[in-house]
C-alpha cells in the first residue's frame, strides 16, 4: 500500500520553504489572466457586437429571434420590434431577443 501514499519526511528545523507565498501569488495571477482571455474578453466582444447589431436593426431586416422564429422586420421601436413572420402575421417582440441578422432572402429558401 506504499504505493498509494507517499511517505512524509521530517523538516529540519528553521528550513522552512522560502517563496511559497510569492509562487501562489503569481499563480494565482497567471490564472486571472487565462480566466480573462478565455472567458471574460471574448463575452464582451459578443456582447458589444449583439449590442451594435440591434442598433442597426432596420425595417426591411431580416432577423432570426432567441426563439428561433425567423421573420422581416415591419417597424423598429425604441423597446420592441415587429417582425412579419407570414403574409399578413406580424408579431411584436422585445428588441433584445432578436439574436441575429440573416441575409437577405433566407425566407424565400426557408
Amino acid at each position: 500500500m506504499d504505493f498509494f501514499i507517499e511517505t512524509a519526511n521530517a523538516q529540519a528545523a528553521g528550513g522552512g520553504s522560502s517563496g511559497g507565498g510569492l509562487q501562489m501569488i503569481v499563480f494565482m495571477g497567471l490564472f486571472f489572466v487565462v480566466f480573462y482571455f478565455l472567458l471574460i474578453r471574448p463575452q464582451n466582444k459578443r456582447a458589444k457586437e449583439h449590442k451594435a447589431m440591434l442598433a442597426a436593426l432596420a425595417v426591411g431586416n431580416e432577423v432570426v429571434t432567441t426563439g428561433g422564429i425567423l421573420g422581416k422586420v415591419t417597424e423598429v421601436n425604441e423597446n420592441f420590434v415587429s417582425i412579419e413572420i407570414a403574409s399578413g402575421v406580424v408579431i411584436k417582440v422585445q428588441r433584445s431577443q432578436v439574436s441575429g441578422l440573416m441575409p437577405s432572402g433566407t425566407i424565400k429558401s426557408a
